[in-house]
């Protein structure tokens, strides 16, 4: 590596850590969810409660009925992070071991094997854009997005190398009432909400 790829480096470390030292300084003080990318920082405003979070817990329990018992779907904290690469995300259902949460710093993505997002209204290029070029590159095997929007929703795995850097190769799209196939389980999207008409709250 040379000097001039040195230094850059070194600045887009200091920029992340100083973009992840607002954040921390804005917890718990404005609503919704921040995330970094390589654009900068990330803030949806979804709601709590509703389709939203109703998807989340729905999904996460049907995976823990057919998982074994050392794994989980986690919807909770900490964040995953990636410094290196500059990517904090937090993902709406992570599938994860339960000794690989036992931490008290971030989540190393490549620990992760799966996550899951559900789209939110007032983001939604968030999920169907930003992650799905942020997740393979930061190592995550599986991704999955549920939009409550048109309860539709797409499964990308199959990491590989791009012009562009990783991407998914494969992706299976799936409709609302059809089984659906995360890493290595299945589920019934039966009975996922969706949101209501346009103008309306997600709560």
């Amino acid at each position: 590596m040379t000097i001039a790829s040195d230094n850059a480096q070194q600045g887009a470390t200091h920029q992340y850590r100083a973009m992840r030292d607002v954040l921390q300084a804005m917890d718990d003080t404005l609503p919704g969810k921040f995330e970094i990318t390589k654009e900068g920082i990330v803030h949806d405003m979804m709601s709590p409660g509703g389709p939203h979070e109703v998807t989340a817990a729905r999904i996460s329990r049907r995976l823990e009925k057919v998982m074994p018992d050392e794994l989980l779907a986690h919807n909770g904290t900490p964040d995953v992070e990636d410094e290196p690469e500059g990517i904090m995300r937090h993902p709406d259902v992570m599938v994860i071991a339960w000794s690989d949460l036992d931490t008290q710093a971030s989540i190393d993505p490549h620990t992760l094997i799966a996550a899951i997002e559900v789209v939110s209204r007032s983001n939604p290029d968030n999920d169907w854009v930003s992650k799905m070029r942020d997740y393979p590159l930061i190592g995550i095997p599986t991704y999955a997005v549920f939009d409550p929007r048109t309860g539709t929703g797409a499964v990308l795995t199959d990491i590989h190398a791009t012009p562009d850097g990783p991407r998914y190769a494969t992706r299976k799209d799936f409709v609302y009432g059809e089984d659906v196939t995360i890493a290595e389980w299945t589920i019934s999207t039966e009975g996922l909400p969706r949101y209501a008409g346009p103008g309306s709250p997600e709560s």
